[in-house]
């Protein structure tokens, strides 16, 4: 089959490809082999998680606060290890994408769970008055540029390292900050002591230069080693090539001058280049960037839309993925791959959807707009992949996968949380509000979001009899919640205990809850759940009492972990969602009393 394949891009351009189907698997290209799909019916996309996934909220935005996290639109966030540390950049609007003013902002972090408030990296800047785009009719006056950036961070030869950011112009409705028509890429330096220097002009679009704006040209600076990391940047195609949607259409450094959107790439053993964009497009290349074998066609077997992909080479030798496997912007999940090019599993990175507590312009649900640590900008310590993604373009989150990326368990589990590496076992959900983290020797669950929650989950081996033993201590009874369930290798639930705000414990039975007894603030709870799924049955004894018979309240094969959430299960939203939310929820920037919750340790067994 030689038809060709087209692809509507965001800004509706259609392209045509040369290449079929039958051609493009002939050649030596990223394809996905694998069976697995995700189900957009579900936030999590009934994929099973990897083992160990820790899913950190970094940046929580709210209107009432008095520093930079007021401004509800952030998105397109960056990530990069230097100095042992990690720095995350990201850009923000007040309220709505392409609606300026637009900032960019930087967090910085040594472990990846505990980050600072975010700082103005590049802050608004002024359009000259009086200018007007080819083309166009709006003229400036008062007007300030909105940010727009593919590449974030380069790590000089040198071992200096650099942020850089773009300003680009949005004048009237339906303008567009990188239609080539901008004003330019900007570069400061990140010291080690965490100041920043002098920002710079990296490269102009067509109508500005040295003498009409506001920031000098690199060319200026004294500082030898900033010139040098600059012309590396220039002379790099493989960087170049990220700056092809807000650079000039006819940019000589850049070598495909085209439309395609948020290039990312890595290496192959042999030398050759994976580039990857948005739809999954990918290519070859086989001299660093300057040439490509073949015009950026979707990648066989990959789902994925308009939304960013990420692709890399991981600590253990092999490859990863991480991008939404669907047309919609969640889940999140994580593709792998022996030799870079064949990827033949999906697993689940982060299958939530925090509320979107503020309407804004083009604001889609969901993790999205993965980026992780380019080649050039450093390892973590601990070896393991490290991205980054905004959640409905307003919060910004960080997700540790291990390495080895790992799909299932194999032995029983027997933890307590005096041993500080039993956490790493743990996939857990970590939003600002509801921190999930060790103290004390416990697992604590804190929860003061009345948006979100908290969430712990442990893998055990797939079982269709299972014994589940665990403590827990809640240190409130008449506030906060917590659930239990017994989940399958889809995240479908067959049983449910519930920890409810009256001081009840309860299990579901169908339509109606069972009250198993009460419970008391600041009083260990010993639970024991004997599940077969065979049969539907189980029972629940609580502190050494007699077990307590019930049905399961839906149906699974068998099981494959335990969850401990602080919140009830979300469904909103689903696929049939309105596209766009233009209304804040009702008290969106209030927050909660706090509630906690102590796992003690855990036991999974066969009766």
């Amino acid at each position: 089959m030689r038809a060709a394949i087209k692809y509507f891009l965001l800004n509706g351009i259609i392209f045509f490809f040369s290449f079929g189907v039958e051609d493009l698997l002939a050649q030596d290209t990223v394809r996905y082999t694998g069976i697995t799909l995700s189900n957009v019916d579900y936030h999590h996309g009934q994929l099973s998680p990897v083992v160990g996934v820790h899913n950190i909220q970094t940046m929580r935005a709210n209107r009432a606060d008095t520093g930079v996290t007021s401004w509800t639109y952030n998105h397109a966030p960056m990530l990069a290890y230097w100095n042992n540390t990690f720095y995350l950049e990201y850009l923000s609007n007040p309220a709505g994408e392409h609606e300026p003013p637009g900032q960019t902002l930087l967090q910085t972090s040594k472990d990846g769970y505990n980050w600072s408030y975010p700082v103005v990296i590049f802050p608004p800047y002024k359009i000259p008055d009086g200018f007007v785009k080819e083309g166009r009719k709006d003229t400036a006056k008062n007007n300030y540029a909105v940010m727009h950036q593919r590449i974030g961070f380069y790590t000089s030869a040198s071992k200096r390292l650099f942020a850089m950011a773009y300003y680009g112009i949005v004048l009237g409705e339906k303008d567009d900050p990188n239609d080539g028509n901008g004003i330019g890429r900007v570069i400061r330096e990140i010291k080690a002591d965490g100041t920043f220097g002098p920002i710079y002009f990296l490269r102009y679009n067509h109508s500005f230069n040295e003498k009409n704006t506001s920031y000098p040209f690199y060319r200026s600076s004294k500082d030898k080693g900033l010139i040098a990391a600059c012309e590396e940047i220039l002379s790099t195609p493989l960087l170049m090539m990220q700056t092809v949607e807000e650079g000039d259409r006819n940019d000589p450094l850049i070598p495909l001058q085209k439309d395609f959107k948020a290039f990312n790439y890595y290496h192959l053993p042999n030398g050759n280049v994976v580039g990857l964009w948005k739809y999954a497009l990918t290519s070859i290349s086989k001299d660093e960037g300057r040439n490509w074998q073949y015009n950026p066609a979707r990648a066989p077997g990959f789902v994925n839309a308009n939304a960013k992909i990420w692709g890399q080479r991981t600590g253990d030798g092999k490859y990863a993925t991480v991008y939404n496997p669907s047309e919609f912007r969640w889940p999140l999940a994580v593709s792998v791959s022996d030799d870079g090019l064949k990827y033949t599993n999906l697993l689940l990175v982060n299958g939530e959807i925090t509320s979107m507590r503020y309407g804004g312009a083009y604001k889609s649900y969901g993790p999205q707009y993965v980026r992780g640590i380019q080649e050039i900008d450093g390892k973590p310590a601990d070896g393991n992949m490290w991205v980054t993604y905004s959640m409905n373009k307003e919060d910004m989150w960080v997700s540790r996968i291990r390495v080895p990326v790992k799909e299932s368990e194999t032995k029983h589990v027997n933890e307590n949380f005096s041993d500080g590496a039993v956490f790493s076992n743990w996939n857990i959900y970590s939003p600002v509000l509801c921190r999930v983290k060790p103290e004390n020797n416990l697992l604590a669950l804190h929860d003061s979001d009345p948006f979100d929650y908290a969430k712990a989950e442990r893998i055990f081996p797939e079982a269709k009899r299972v014994v589940a033993e665990f403590s827990v201590t809640p240190l409130q009874n008449d506030f906060g919640e917590l659930e239990i369930e017994m989940v399958d290798a889809k995240g479908t639930p067959c049983l449910r205990l519930m920890l409810d705000p009256a001081g009840n414990i309860l299990t579901k039975q169908g339509y109606r809850n069972k009250n198993l007894g009460k419970y008391n603030a600041a009083e260990t709870l010993t639970v024991r759940i004997d599940l077969n799924t065979t049969t539907r049955f189980y029972t629940v004894s609580i502190n050494g009492g007699k077990p307590n018979n019930n049905l399961c309240f839906a149906p699974v094969r068998s099981v494959e972990r335990i969850v401990f959430r602080t919140g009830v299960t979300r469904r909103f939203p689903d696929a049939d969602t309105p596209t766009d939310q233009n209304y804040d929820l009702p008290g969106a920037d209030k927050k909660s009393k706090e509630a906690v919750y102590y796992i003690h340790y855990l036991k999974t067994s066969e009766p």
